[in-house]
């Protein structure tokens, strides 16, 4: 994989942790340019000392809510100034409400929907008009909850289905401009994600199935995710692996 990516240039939303933290850091170690960013400038600025001790000026940050379109505007006039140029943006940010639909607020609702939808268009809005080089590449993290839905997770599977409809859209859109669009499906994965949600989602919410919450190893780790991003990106232009289910081979019980 080293270098394999030399003078490319990529965005990762959702970048300081978890999936989007390992993506970031599979990224860089192919030889990529990268600009991440985060919702919590905090966590931006933690994640931006520890990576640029060991990457340079190959790696920048600033914190951006994907949900609000006009700081992803100026998020992405920040990377056009650091970076200079597009050729591959992984939208991971995402948040989760896990309540019955009657317990939703109108804020939960919005605030799911908001981010791990319309804040993947704000960000290929953004980012379509950039990617003009061979090799152009769109990922979207998405989840197996955009095929089974569950218990407690209207808003989040509402979500993710239209993430999925989304992405195969825009692929049809685009695969003519040269842009390549992916999807990855992944089941439980071994984040914290939901927990600095407004809610907590079920142990597996692609299928809601009941595991023994003690022991987190049968689950997919964020460094899986990374992998099967980097061997998109390394596919032949010809080539386009439109979407990706991944699930753990040996699920808890």
């Amino acid at each position: 994989m080293d270098k394999l990516l030399a003078g490319k240039r990529a965005i990762v939303t959702g970048g300081t942790r978890g999936i989007g933290r390992s993506i970031v850091e599979s990224l860089l170690a192919a030889g990529a340019s990268v600009a991440f960013c985060g919702r919590e400038g905090g966590a931006v600025d933690v994640a931006l000392a520890e990576l640029k001790s060991q990457h340079g000026e190959r790696i920048h940050g600033r914190a951006c809510d994907v949900a609000r379109s006009k700081e992803v505007s100026e998020f992405f006039t920040f990377v056009d100034e650091r970076l200079g140029g597009l050729d591959i943006l992984i939208n991971n940010a995402g948040v989760g409400t896990f309540k019955k639909t009657a317990d939703l607020t109108l804020e939960d609702w919005h605030r799911v929907l908001d981010t791990n939808l319309s804040g993947v268009f704000y960000c290929c809005h953004e980012a379509l008009p950039r990617l003009r080089n061979p090799g152009a590449y769109i990922i979207n993290i998405s989840s197996l909850a955009g095929k089974n839905p569950f218990a407690g997770g209207a808003a989040y599977n509402a979500s993710k289905f239209g993430l999925n409809g989304f992405s195969e859209a825009m692929m049809l859109d685009h695969r003519f401009d040269g842009v390549r669009v992916s999807y990855i499906m992944p089941g439980s994965v071994n984040t914290d994600f939901g927990t600095a949600a407004m809610g907590k989602p079920p142990a597996n919410p692609s299928n809601a199935s009941k595991h023994d919450k003690t022991d987190s190893s049968w689950k997919i780790d964020p460094a899986d995710i990374a992998r099967i991003v980097m061997l998109l990106l390394q596919m032949p232009e010809r080539t386009l692996v439109s979407r990706i289910e991944v699930r753990p081979s040996k699920p808890g019980k």
